[in-house]
């Protein structure tokens, strides 16, 4: 079988919603970054996400690619799997490789949270755009006459349709389930902070990131975070005693773009491949989250990629897993350590040893860096391949990325 890899690519800083970004859209955001890609290479084809899309645009990949001034000979695509998007991209686009001519792919994603669009209830759009139709003049006074309760407000931080609670909402759940202490969460928030501003110092981020709007590194990581500061914070899913979900030990609501190269043996030769690494397997899970929560699929995901490629924890060098929220990264990782539940939620019946939290995220994670849910695929790969480019060739690494209802995407990297 013909090999894929993929090859750290570029992304915008990422900054907390209604800050930096907030008069920019989700084309003018990722456009630098489409920019950027194109300037080294021309793709055969282009896949771009949003989790939470502008109602005026129907294909944000086509739409990107021609407003980025690319050959508009090459197909362009959108895709959406809630956080896993642009890791979706990836698999996608993987098996896309050394067929019908493709041998390069642009995949990437992007989340304008500053600028969510805010939707009419159906019954009133319904009434508006019939009026539309028939009578323009009519229409707008009917507009006129729109109240507050006529529209849908995300009240509760985009929460899960069927559900109707929020992901942290559900995360709680989780960290009682598992017995998932306060301190640990913030222990581990303080960790991302700590590594990620050490990444910045130490130039890391550099040649990944592309300016937009003058802004030149991400604006989240807090030099100034440390454990008083975070224990000192209010839980804000659960505001009872039993509460410990903080705005310091979840993700912030983020603006942000990111891309990556996906590519065959013959695409490779086309880009800078100082940072690929083998895309040798990957896992997409799904499960009933009604009673672990929705960001526990990684924990079956994990095990079974690992079982099915002979591997244990220990075999692995580098490990990215994207921080939803504290307490989701730890119940995954508590899960998948624990040799019950392996056999009973992933069918799984072999000792994989003991998680090596010191081959976590080094270079910090999401609870710092951020994640703007459409691009979180394509950082946090990008990230892994660069690390692992630092490790000697054959090393491994596992990329997790949990997703809303209940799914994820797990990749298993190798470098060549």
């Amino acid at each position: 079988m013909a090999k894929t890899f993929i090859t750290s690519g570029k992304r915008t800083p990422f900054v907390k919603a209604g800050t930096h970004f907030a008069s920019l859209d989700s084309i003018s955001i990722s456009k630098p970054v489409v920019e950027a890609m194109a300037g080294e290479a021309r793709p055969d084809v282009m896949i771009w996400g949003q989790v939470i899309p502008s109602p005026t645009i129907s294909n944000l990949s086509r739409e990107l690619l021609l407003e980025a001034g690319m050959d508009a000979d090459i197909p362009a695509y959108s895709t959406v799997l809630a956080c896993s998007t642009s890791m979706m991209g990836t698999i996608q686009a993987a098996g896309m490789m050394g067929r019908g001519g493709m041998h390069l792919a642009l995949v990437g994603g992007v989340e304008v949270m500053s600028r969510v669009p805010i939707a009419l209830k159906p019954d009133v759009a319904q009434m508006i755009a019939g009026l539309a139709m028939a009578n323009p003049a009519e229409a707008l006074k009917a507009i006129e006459q729109v109240k507050a309760d006529s529209f849908d407000l995300p009240i509760k931080g985009w929460a899960n349709r069927i559900s109707g609670r929020s992901m942290g909402e559900h995360t709680e759940d989780t960290a009682k389930r598992f017995e998932i202490p306060r301190a640990e969460q913030d222990e581990l928030a303080y960790q991302s902070h700590m590594r990620s501003v050490a990444a910045q110092k130490s130039g890391f981020f550099d040649d990944l990131l592309v300016s937009v709007s003058g802004l030149e590194a991400d604006s989240i990581p807090r030099a100034d975070s440390n454990l008083e500061k975070l224990a000192s914070l209010k839980p804000v899913f659960d505001r009872s005693d039993a509460g410990t979900l903080t705005a310091g030990n979840s993700s912030p609501l983020t603006d942000g773009a990111g891309a990556l190269w996906v590519c065959d043996e013959e695409g490779l030769e086309k880009i800078d491949s100082a940072h690929a690494a083998e895309l040798v397997d990957w896992q997409v899970e799904a499960m009933d989250y009604s009673v672990e929560g929705i960001l526990m699929a990684p924990a079956r995901a994990i095990p079974k990629l690992l079982a099915r490629n002979k591997l244990k924890f220990d075999d692995i060098a580098l490990w990215e897993i994207h921080e939803a929220f504290a307490a989701q990264v730890l119940a995954n990782i508590k899960m998948i350590s624990d040799g019950d539940y392996r056999r009973e939620k992933a069918g799984v019946d072999v000792d994989l040893g003991t998680f090596p939290f010191d081959r976590l995220n080094p270079n910090g994670g999401s609870l710092a860096i951020g994640h703007p849910f459409g691009a979180t695929g394509a950082r946090i790969l990008s990230q892994a391949c660069k690390e692992l480019s630092d490790h000697p060739s054959g090393s491994l690494a596992v990329v997790s990325i949990c997703a809303d209802g209940g799914q994820g995407t797990v990749c298993l990297l190798r470098r060549p």
